[in-house]
């Protein structure tokens, strides 16, 4: 007795595109974008240090700037530019990954509380997620409003 045709396994293994053949170009764009993205924060973080127990800026001020370019870039590839395959992973992903950053903001909060300064650490938790969301939401809005107007 057969299983019936629904619950057969598949004649071969499934097929995958390989990294060599189709996955190779985007692997390298995300890292080249993300190297630059991450040099880029990194040389703001030595430009604006934050002393110890003191606000977090550079960090905060990186993470609310990615979110408006990301929130402008996606508008302008999702709404008006054809862009070629590699442009988002290179750019939405590598360098705009690279440069705002997760770890950062989790390692500024521990170590605000760690300097017995966990109010600040809390307000940075929550300022940098709404000014991230808010500037994200901002500028595809304005984005999208600038472009309907360039219209004929």
């Amino acid at each position: 007795m057969t299983a019936p045709e629904s619950l057969r396994a598949p004649a071969g293994p499934a097929r995958r595109p390989s990294l060599r053949h189709g996955q190779a170009p985007v692997v390298a764009v995300v890292a080249l974008g993300g190297a630059l993205g991450a040099a880029a924060r990194y040389a703001l973080s030595l430009h604006w240090p934050t002393p110890p127990g003191g606000f977090p800026w550079a960090t905060f001020w990186t993470n609310v700037v990615g979110c408006a370019v990301i929130g402008v870039f996606m508008v302008v590839i999702t709404d008006v530019w054809a862009a070629h395959r590699l442009v988002r992973p290179f750019f939405g992903t590598g360098v705009l990954g690279g440069f705002t950053t997760f770890s950062t903001y989790a390692v500024d909060i521990q170590k605000l509380v760690d300097h017995g300064r966990p109010a600040i650490g809390l307000t940075y938790l929550a300022a940098t997620l709404l000014a991230a969301l808010t500037a994200v939401w901002l500028a595809s809005t304005a984005t999208r409003r600038v472009l309907k107007r360039r219209q004929p």
